[in-house]
């Protein structure tokens, strides 16, 4: 039988906009490069003159972050200490809490605004050389026994040894230190924080910080704060497909990832839980991507293999506050495919994303889901009979101090499918007919899970599905015969 081939080049455009029900979040004009320090954040009045507008920005790079302690005598706020987590034993939530080493004193932080009429006050602090007391709640970034930060509250102090104060803690939440104040910021990820773990050969990692400091073979040619997976790798082919229709997908994700936190405890905060919340991820997507070859009969689930996986645990500071964020992806290809079809396809493909949740009195946790997806001009071949699907997407989760709170999937595909019919007339000449239709699309889909009553939120008793978001979009189609 002759095979159908045509070769296509697709000028122009296809946007495509993924929207769901949520909120949105603006962007935060305050928030800082994640590459930059930052001072302590300030602390300025609020509008109902009760709460006050915390900064949020990254956590200052290089210097040991004190903890923040909410002193139990209910005098103040909760404000940056001199004290540190020495240690700490999650089996028995017995933590050492010692002094931290002292670094440049923050002088008056930059940006805090008094009141009309009222002198400058400095920033309120627990007394530096006083001993933690039971009810103290402590916030502290990453530290031993705590890779993902510490928040917790004192229900024992054990006694002192000689690294500090022993104490018994129990797990608590963000409202018992944010109390009723409020907070909004977008804080970009340090892709020099960022680990990589290659899950195969082919793999490798680039990126570029501010202050023109790259990493990586693609590293010079990165905008700032983006970070790039380029892979390369061999998927299985159809048993009985020639050694040239070998199947293969390379090409490359780009990231500028960033956190995005929100806090309004105005409503009281403390054990009444916050007025409303968020946390999410967003940032900008982009990829480059070919499938070529004919990849072998899928049955059942497509098949999804990882080629990547990476994580951060960024610290942002929420006023006094250090706010201990981890981030997980896990890139993969995913092939499904009939075994019959042989593609040599190429797409590149832009856009942003944006996944969290979002809670009101009220109403709860909502999901919020989002993605813009524009795919940029394509070149494909389809030749002969049969169907297949490409992807290059990344799964995804962030929560706080190691709590998962949000995960999604978010996946750019192509999918091609063609159909051929050869037969021949009584003079002896062959004809073949046929149909090709080339797809781009995009699936976004994910969860709200549990952990998000770290907020000091209701618990609710399951997870909540982000709901599946898929669009398609034709890229080309067309007939042939003779």
């Amino acid at each position: 039988m002759r095979m159908l081939a045509r070769r296509l080049l697709l000028p122009g455009l296809t946007t495509l906009a993924l929207t769901a029900t949520g909120c949105s979040s603006t962007p935060h004009a305050g928030a800082a490069d994640a590459a930059a320090p930052a001072a302590p954040a300030a602390l300025a009045p609020s509008g109902d003159g009760t709460s006050q507008q915390l900064d949020v920005a990254a956590a200052p790079q290089g210097t040991p972050t004190p903890a923040a302690v909410s002193r139990a005598d209910g005098k103040g706020r909760t404000g940056q200490s001199s004290l540190k987590v020495a240690s700490y034993d999650p089996a028995s939530g017995r933590a050492v809490i010692a002094k931290a080493p002292q670094g440049p004193a923050p002088s008056s932080s930059p940006g805090k605004k008094p009141e009309a009429g009222k002198k400058p006050e400095p920033d309120k602090k627990p007394e530096a050389d006083k001993p933690v007391a039971v009810g103290d709640v402590i916030a502290s970034a990453p530290a031993p026994g705590a890779p993902n930060g510490l928040l917790a509250k004192v229900t024992e102090v054990v006694g002192k040894t000689d690294r500090g104060t022993e104490v018994k803690t129990a797990s608590t939440t963000l409202a018992s230190v944010l109390n009723d104040d409020k907070a909004d910021g977008k804080v970009p990820v340090d892709p020099a924080s960022v680990t990589v773990e290659p899950l195969m050969k082919g793999v490798t990692f680039s990126w570029a910080k501010s202050q023109g400091v790259t990493f990586g073979p693609e590293g010079a040619k990165l905008p700032l704060g983006n970070l790039r997976l380029d892979v390369n790798a061999a998927v299985d082919t159809a048993p009985d497909a020639p050694a040239s229709a070998g199947a293969s997908v390379s090409g490359f994700v780009q990231l500028a990832p960033q956190v995005e936190f929100s806090y309004d405890g105005s409503s009281g905060g403390g054990a009444a839980g916050p007025r409303s919340a968020f946390l999410g991820m967003s940032g900008d997507w982009s990829s480059q991507w070919k499938l070529q070859g004919r990849a072998a009969a899928t049955t059942g689930a497509p098949k999804r293999i990882p080629f990547a996986k990476l994580h951060s645990a960024p610290v942002i500071q929420v006023g006094p506050v250090p706010v201990v964020v981890n981030l997980d992806l896990t890139c993969y290809v995913q092939v499904e495919a009939d075994g019959r079809v042989t593609l040599d396809v190429r797409q590149d493909v832009k856009g942003d994303f944006k996944v969290g949740g979002s809670y009101a009195t009220g109403k709860g946790w909502i999901p919020v889901s989002a993605s813009t997806v524009r795919s940029t001009p394509v070149e494909a071949s389809v030749t002969a009979t049969g169907k297949v699907k490409g992807a290059l997407g990344a799964e995804a989760s962030v929560g706080l101090y190691g709590a998962i709170g949000v995960s999604a999937d978010f996946a750019p595909y192509l999918r091609g499918e063609a159909d051929a019919k050869a037969g021949a007339a009584s003079d002896g000449k062959t004809s073949l007919d046929g149909a090709w239709a080339l797809y781009g699309g995009f699936d976004l889909s994910g969860q709200l899970h549990l952990q998000l009553s770290l907020f000091g939120t209701p618990v609710f008793e399951r997870r909540i599905p982000l709901g599946t978001l898929n669009r398609e979009w034709a890229l080309a189609s067309g007939q042939s015969g003779r």
